[in-house]
């Protein structure tokens, strides 16, 4: 690759946020097919057994998080020292190479190890937010961020509806359109997608030293601020978490909702991620700053799940929803205020710290928030339902005491 904008076929193309994003759809879509799918595959694997099924399940989010929170420095520093496009391509069929384990495994044990590969090359989001943070100047690229969380919802509001369609005539078959959609992603973008940094913004040498997790700290130590800003990327990425750890267990539990109604839910969160991320990144920015987005965005999840942990009733619920609407804000504005405080060079780098932070957090959360709610399940007597979204909405006030103290 000669420049920056060399592609695979030999033409120089400038860099463009549009590539980008559509490729966070895809890949977003491609991952919500196989949400309402892989927890009946699971359970097919283990003869029916539901508590074997939950027990799986949390082994392989716990896996896959631990894997990206080992790798997510290593590709940080790939990106910056050889470019964002080919840690792209390569995370993008890390991802296809899952989905066909997952579509033909005829084992736990297979199914295992292409979750492996895929949390091992977890990083398409976190190097597509590098390639947003070289495209985009610092002023507008908080707005850039929140139409990638927009990307992230479109694909998540259409995926699980077509892996359940799918998944009706045949459980392996969401996981084979899911393995095609993403593999063409990587075709498209191996003869597409430009390169978006330049040779003399790249890091001259890949230090190893930088490339693990504890390494990757000296970066967050040598920038004011940013390492607890970082802190906040494993705070919000954790208390996230209980939604896929327990949502399903816990409405069906409390409220008696059927996949139905959880889907809808679902669907109208999504919507208003899309619409809050679209639409009021941008003026809320202008208006506020960073800092204040993501302050906003904060306060507004840890207001929402507090509000949901004590509903007694889907309804009120429901009430709760727009409490949490705001909560489009953090991302853009989080990732606005830390990729202003690195070089060009270290945007890579940055992101995988990231990546390897939402690892983990998604390693922690599954035992975490689902251990909770069995407690609670387990001690009626102690009225303590909602416990685990309880916990979500404490975690998430302590990002904005951090936010307070940090984002200045």
């Amino acid at each position: 690759m000669s420049s920056s904008g060399e592609t695979a076929a030999g033409s120089a193309r400038p860099p463009a946020f549009g590539f980008i994003f559509i490729s966070a759809v895809t890949c977003a879509l491609s991952i919500g097919v196989m949400f309402p799918i892989l927890p009946n595959l699971l359970k097919q694997f283990t003869g029916g057994d539901t508590a074997s099924a939950v027990e799986w399940n949390v082994i392989f989010a716990t896996s896959g998080g631990v894997m990206s929170f080992l790798a997510g420095p290593f590709l940080g520093l790939m990106a910056d020292r050889w470019g964002r496009r080919p840690v792209l391509l390569l995370c993008l069929s890390g991802l296809g190479i899952d989905f066909v384990f997952m579509a033909f495994a005829p084992s736990l044990g297979w199914l295992l190890v292409g979750r492996l590969i895929s949390g091992a090359t977890s990083g398409v989001f976190s190097t597509a937010n590098a390639y947003v943070a070289d495209v985009t100047t610092p002023e507008n690229r908080a707005r850039a961020f929140g139409w990638m969380g927009a990307a992230f919802n479109v694909g998540f509001l259409a995926g699980p509806a077509i892996g359940g369609l799918l998944g009706q005539m045949d459980l392996r078959l969401p996981f084979m359109a899911a393995a095609a959609l993403t593999l063409a992603n990587a075709v498209y973008g191996f003869l597409i997608l430009p390169e978006s940094l330049p040779l003399d913004r790249r890091t001259t040498r890949f230090r190893l030293g930088r490339a693990n997790p504890v390494g990757s700290l000296r970066l967050l130590r040598s920038h004011p601020g940013l390492l607890g800003l970082a802190g906040i990327v494993f705070l919000s990425g954790l208390s996230q978490m209980v939604w896929p750890s327990v949502f399903v267990l816990y409405t069906g539990y409390r409220y008696g909702w059927s996949p139905g109604v959880v889907g809808v839910t679902m669907m109208a969160g999504s919507l208003a991620g899309i619409a809050v991320q679209s639409f009021v990144v941008s003026p809320t920015i202008q208006r506020f700053g960073e800092r204040g987005a993501m302050l906003a965005g904060a306060t507004s999840m840890s207001v929402s799940l507090f509000w949901q942990s004590l509903a007694p009733t889907g309804l009120w619920y429901w009430r709760g929803m727009p409490l949490g609407f705001g909560g489009g804000l953090l991302n853009p504005g989080l990732q606005g205020l830390m990729t202003r405080r690195v070089l060009p060079d270290e945007q890579g780098q940055l992101q995988g710290v990231n990546q390897s932070l939402m690892g983990l957090a998604s390693a922690i959360g599954p035992s975490l928030f689902g251990i909770s709610f069995a407690w609670a399940v387990r001690h009626p007597e102690a009225h303590m339902t909602g416990l685990p979204l309880l916990m979500a909405s404490v975690i998430m006030a302590i990002c904005v005491g951090v936010g307070v103290r940090y984002a200045r």
